[in-house]
């Protein structure tokens, strides 16, 4: 099986490698040095935008992408030694205000009319940055990997400005050399730009980009041609020092208050244009959004994302290595039981072809847990082949240092080592029409029996209509990731699926169709011990409702006890089997009502012959740009036979987002999780008085649910400050 999916992978890829001429290359934008100073104020009136070439004409992609855009958008490129200058015309087609959510930074693209610019500046259709800006001012940045995702978690330092006027709003940028990456020398970069505008429900790029892709998609960029190479940084050093202090209180155990006193320092240092070496000493985290909670009633681990801007630039050359259940590097396992101490980071790109990534990370000893102090090291590099694919060789090392245990002590024991290492092909064919991977790992321990082997491929083809993915995987016993998120081995998993988009010439439905997929898993015995098979049905209409119907039906050998109720402690016997067929539905309203809503159900059968019936609502209002009310929530209602019987699970989230400046936010929000009988309350303020340097106010209290004890209270002051030496 590995066999033929490794060979079609490199059929397709070489296939594709005659088509390097990129696609949209005739879309090109000639940007020259600024002829005047310019200001970030949102007006048009310096002799620098008078003389900039102008992107305009942008072409539709929603609702279809066989015309130019109905609303016209005017673009402008210029730089000096210091800065590249961004500035947007964006005109309105029809009357009315425009719509956003709040001021609040890295918005929802689908929720607010905004403008998006995507950088690629190794002209590679691979990695890049992304800045933009909704109607009302709110930033938006983030680090482009994979050819056109984008993570909104990547936060630098830039200026920008919206005015709104009569006709149209005006977005204004200024972007420090110094805050992005970019190969020496290069007079070439991919750009295009995005507009969304929710009154006409239409998205628009300058450069075409097929309806079936995002907007971001770099396979199918512009040429930004300069006049002359982009200036070099220089010494591209900034320091980013932090202090805080803080409580934490104890309430339900032994009452005692935690005080908080820390300085810290996290430093970035641009080796080259395009190579950045990021370290940090004693790092702080406090200021992080919480995760979102879940009622888990999964057999296997949940995951969570990382959110830690240390860990995001270049990112995906660490986190993007293997399958959603299948990583061997989580970042978020480093620092998860004990305090970072310091650690370095290099990342970015050698030359066009050659991207590298090296980390090191040093945690300190816990004495009360007997946990040593430990080390990690990642190390990954990347060369790209054909016109957008790639291969990827990873290591990974945990070491626990000094680290002796007594055996006869009633204490944890932990591994000496966990060490990975592997391959993995990544497919993008020029077009991106066709896209897959293929990988081989193989982890080593001192105790590990077996070969420790790991094997995963796909192959994805995504037309205007047709959509189908081949999918199989397979994670022996006794492959161990410590510093990864692997939540079950021993298996062989297949899933095919495959789906098909009407587009009918309608006034009100943009699309419709069927989606069909089944999911087989085998133990390494070869016995089927889980299978699901569904089909859905999805609806969308010109003004962005979704509609999805959906059956399924499920099958379940147990191959360990397990609680339906991930609650009772009650649990059903290894080698029990489970069927049962469910069904279910969602919506989401328009985005563009300052009142919206979701919904989704499941109503079927369950585990031990039981019944499952599901609903969540997610509703939504704002006083737009200022106020933004949310509140979700989320009901299990599980009938089981003795000993669990029936069983309730309520989680609910109400959510005030308020945003009184695009730097001035406050954030409180309570989630109520009855499983895990919980009350969780979190309020942020923050103030972004400079580019990138901000003062938190964090306070977060955790009670019982009834009778509304506090469990713990905890409350931070920080301060952090970048400073470009």
């Amino acid at each position: 099986m590995w066999k033929f999916s490794l060979m079609a992978l490199f059929l397709f890829s070489t296939s594709h490698i005659l088509q390097a001429q990129k696609i949209n290359s005739s879309y090109q934008l000639h940007i020259k040095k600024a002829s005047s100073q310019v200001l970030i104020d949102g007006a048009i009136d310096e002799k620098a935008w008078d003389d900039a070439e102008i992107a305009t004409d942008f072409f539709m992609i929603t609702p279809m992408d066989t015309s130019f855009a109905k609303v016209r958008t005017d673009v402008r490129m210029t730089y000096d030694d210091e800065n590249l200058y961004l500035l947007v015309e964006n005109f309105h087609a029809v009357e009315g205000p425009y719509m956003v959510e709040s001021l609040r930074r890295d918005f929802s693209f689908g929720k607010n009319d905004n403008f998006l610019l995507f950088m690629d500046p190794f002209d590679d259709q691979t990695n890049g940055f992304s800045f933009g800006a909704n109607a009302a001012g709110a930033q938006w940045d983030g680090i482009m990997y994979n050819g056109g995702s984008v993570d909104l978690s990547w936060d630098n330092k830039w200026r920008s400005k919206v005015t709104n006027y009569d006709d149209k709003w005006v977005f204004e940028a200024a972007i420090p050399f110094k805050s992005i990456r970019y190969k020496k020398g290069i007079t070439e970069w991919g750009i295009n730009f995005s507009r969304l505008d929710l009154k006409t429900t239409e998205k628009s790029g300058w450069a075409p980009v097929p309806r079936q892709f995002p907007s971001a998609s770099l396979a199918y960029t512009g040429s930004l041609i300069w006049d002359e190479a982009p200036p070099q940084t220089g010494a591209n050093i900034s320091v980013i020092p932090y202090a805080l202090g803080g409580f934490r209180t104890d309430v339900a155990g032994d009452g005692e208050t935690e005080y908080r006193r820390e300085v810290g320092l996290d430093a970035k240092i641009g080796l080259t244009s395009s190579l950045n070496l990021d370290l940090t000493v004693n790092p702080d985290f406090s200021q992080v959004e919480v995760d979102r909670q879940v009622t888990n009633l999964d057999r296997f681990e949940l995951f969570f994302p990382e959110r830690r801007q240390f860990f995001l630039e270049n990112g995906d050359l660490f986190a993007s290595f293997g399958y959603e259940t299948i990583r061997p590097f989580f970042s978020r396992r480093i620092g998860l039981n004990a305090p970072i101490q310091f650690g370095a980071r290099l990342s970015g790109k050698i030359n066009k072809d050659w991207r590298i990534g090296a980390m090191n990370m040093q945690t300190g000893e816990v004495k009360e847990d007997a946990l040593p102090a430990q080390n990690f090291t990642v190390l990954s590099v990347q060369r790209q082949v054909g016109a957008r694919s790639n291969i990827t060789g990873m290591f990974i090392n945990k070491q626990s240092l000094n680290y002796n245990p007594d055996p006869d002590a009633e204490q944890p024991v932990y591994s000496q080592f966990n060490r990975n290492a592997g391959l993995e092909y990544n497919l993008a064919s020029s077009n991106n029409l066709w896209t897959g991977k293929a990988m081989f790992m193989k982890s080593f321990a001192p105790t590990q029996l077996g070969d420790g082997f790991v094997h995963a491929a796909n192959l994805k083809y995504s037309s205007g209509n047709l959509t189908w993915n081949w999918e199989h995987q397979y994670v022996s016993k006794s492959y161990t990731a410590e510093v990864g998120y692997v939540p079950r081995n021993g298996f062989y998993k297949i899933n095919p699926e495959a789906s098909y988009l009407f587009f009918p010439k309608s006034e009100k439905i943009l699309n419709h169709g069927p989606k069909v997929g089944v999911r087989y898993f085998f133990n390494t015995d070869g016995e089927k011990t889980d299978n699901t098979t569904f089909l859905a049905y999805n609806i969308k209409w010109r003004s962005q409702s979704t509609f999805q119907a959906w059956v399924s039906t499920d099958y379940v050998l147990l191959q360990r006890p397990f609680d339906p109720t991930n609650y009772s402690g009650d649990t059903l016997a290894r080698g029990t089997e489970h069927q049962w067929y469910a069904t279910g539905a969602e919506f989401t309203s328009k985005p563009q009502s300052i009142f919206t809503y979701a919904f989704t159900t499941r109503l079927g059968g369950y585990y031990a012959d039981g019944k499952r019936y599901n609903v969540t609502a997610d509703i939504g209002y704002r006083f737009q740009p200022y106020v933004s009310i949310a509140l979700s929530a989320n009901y299990n209602s599980i009938h089981l036979p003795e000993p669990w019987y029936n069983t309730n699970f309520w989680l609910v989230g109400p959510r005030v987002d308020v945003t009184m400046t695009n730097t001035l936010f406050f954030t409180a929000f309570v989630q109520y999780n009855e499983q895990i009988e919980n009350i969780n309350l979190n309020t942020r303020f923050q103030w972004r008085f400079k580019p990138a340097s901000d003062l938190f106010l964090v306070y977060t209290e955790n009670y019982l649910p009834a009778p509304f004890y506090t469990k713990n209270r905890s409350l931070v002051l920080k301060f952090t400050y970048w400073w470009n030496v």
